[in-house]
């Protein structure tokens, strides 16, 4: 397995997390797409030059980069963003300081930074199959549109390259059905990719979020899962999230449940990092006390 290019050496900052920096590219826990170790990190996607893989590992204090496949040069050339070293944290500091267990997480989750991919369909897939179905059928249907659609990576032919939006947009309902997706999720996702190439040329995360929201089926909670892993954005809040309202306000407030509204009130000393802080929450794995049964896992392909 030889490198097209050759490698790219970046310069780490102190207490850098490469584990947990590139867990944020996948929109989906346990993306085929992602793997990350402590030491090594691989992404595969498609990119404008056509499907690559991107293999960080460090080294010591420095993060080496390696590509392969046809997207190889642009993933090269991307490399810091994607391993998040262009996120500015510069004013994080003080904004961590308004309240005291932010405070207490962005000192321990301090190596964490948001990556910054530069596509948005890899991201805007598996953000439409999660839409309003639990974690468990968001990814059953993922991996099997992954197979599907199965191209192996370019150096790595063992992880899935994400279909092209024009696969995706040429095929019709009936096959998405079997993969437990339901209509209007087929739906959504056959006009995203549809209208892929005008998202892709979004110019910053405000104008890739106008983008995204103005097509049917897209709300703000899809648009935000994207643009914090397409764009790096600290300020993006899934707002419409099943879960996340609790998390925060028990985080913030002691307060075992809360609205969008509420959340949102809670987030806003910490605008411009509020996206930042609703991820330290989740990193550290707080939830809210938990009431009443379980939501039904069920399947669409049996309907």
């Amino acid at each position: 397995m030889t490198a097209v290019l050759p490698a790219r050496l970046l310069a780490l900052p102190e207490h850098y997390d490469l584990a947990g920096t590139m867990a944020g590219l996948a929109v989906i826990r346990n993306d085929p797409t992602v793997r990350v170790s402590a030491r090594e990190a691989w992404w595969v996607t498609r990119t404008p030059d056509g499907p690559g893989t991107l293999r960080l590992c460090r080294e010591g204090s420095t993060l080496v980069a390696q590509a392969y496949g046809a997207g190889a040069a642009w993933l090269l050339d991307r490399a810091d963003a994607i391993a998040g070293l262009r996120d500015d944290l510069s004013s994080f500091a003080d904004v961590a300081g308004r309240h005291s267990l932010v405070h207490r997480l962005a000192h321990v989750y301090r190596g964490r930074r948001m990556p910054a991919s530069g596509v948005i369909f890899p991201h805007l897939l598996p953000a439409i199959l999660g839409q309003k179905v639990t974690y468990q059928e968001a990814y059953r249907a993922y991996r099997a549109i992954l197979r599907h659609f199965g191209e192996p990576a370019p150096g790595l032919p063992d992880m899935p390259v994400p279909p092209a939006a024009e696969a995706i947009a040429a095929t019709p309902y009936y096959v998405f059905h079997p993969f437990g997706v339901e209509q209007r999720r087929a739906d959504t996702l056959r006009r995203a990719a549809d209208r892929a190439t005008a998202l892709e040329r979004a110019t910053s995360s405000a104008d890739a979020t106008r983008r995204l929201v103005s097509l049917p089926g897209i709300g703000p909670w899809t648009a935000a899962e994207v643009v914090r892993a397409s764009h790096g954005d600290p300020d993006a809040v899934s707002v419409g999230d099943y879960h996340l309202p609790n998390f925060v306000a028990w985080a913030l407030a002691g307060e075992p449940r809360a609205d969008d509204r509420r959340m949102l009130e809670l987030l806003e000393p910490f605008r411009g990092h509020r996206g930042r802080v609703c991820r330290l929450i989740v990193a550290a794995g707080i939830g809210a006390p938990k009431y009443g049964p379980r939501a039904q896992i069920r399947s669409f392909a049996r309907f």
